[in-house]
């Protein structure tokens, strides 16, 4: 008595792109070499990357220039990655204008809500930092750089009635540069993707 097996498909070969022409799904040659070299982005045009880069560092050297007029220190870490995220990733909702401005607000709230409680601790300043990433995903404005804008205000103590301020026109100004500078160029995604 003989049990009839269904026949053992063929084993699939790549076509040029890599692929299994059968499933659709990368070689194992392939697939290992996606798994080492991993998923990173298209590397931008050079006349796009030079546009973003440009508009990123103007919108920072403004910053030194206004802090310098009004001898304040205007320019503070969490806003070069904010500047980097609007004008290297226009369209992602961390870069948003709704997520910069009322991120970096939460983040001050918290900031100074922290400090009062707990004081300046290198301990309070990560409080405030998971705080702020927690009120900022609650508000759907995720801005990551609004977490270090708590860090900073925790460990550095900046007077509010100073610091607040320029800190908000400074998102502010940071928005303004992104519409801009995505209306200069033409082939540039829109900024922003959506206002609130």
């Amino acid at each position: 008595m003989s049990i009839d097996a269904p026949p053992r498909p063929e084993p699939a070969q790549p076509d040029a792109t890599g692929l299994n022409r059968l499933t659709d799904r990368p070689s194992a040659k392939v697939s290992r070499r996606l798994r080492i070299s991993g998923r990173a982005p298209a590397r931008p045009a050079p006349s796009a990357a030079f546009h973003s880069v440009s508009a990123a560092t103007a919108v920072l050297l403004g910053l030194v220039a206004i802090g310098a007029a009004i001898h304040e220190p205007v320019l503070i870490p969490p806003l070069a990655a904010s500047a980097a995220l609007v004008h290297s990733a226009p369209t992602l909702p961390l870069a948003q204008p709704r997520s910069v401005v009322i991120g970096h607000l939460i983040g001050a709230l918290v900031g100074y809500a922290v400090l009062g409680a707990a004081g300046s601790s290198p301990w309070a300043a990560a409080v405030a930092a998971g705080v702020t990433l927690a009120l900022n995903t609650a508000a759907r404005t995720p801005h990551s750089p609004a977490c270090a804008s708590a860090v900073v205000i925790v460990l550095q103590t900046p007077a509010p009635v100073r610091f607040v301020p320029l800190l908000l026109g400074s998102a502010v100004l940071l928005v303004l540069t992104g519409y801009a500078a995505s209306r200069i160029r033409r082939t540039a995604p829109r900024y922003p993707a959506y206002w609130w």
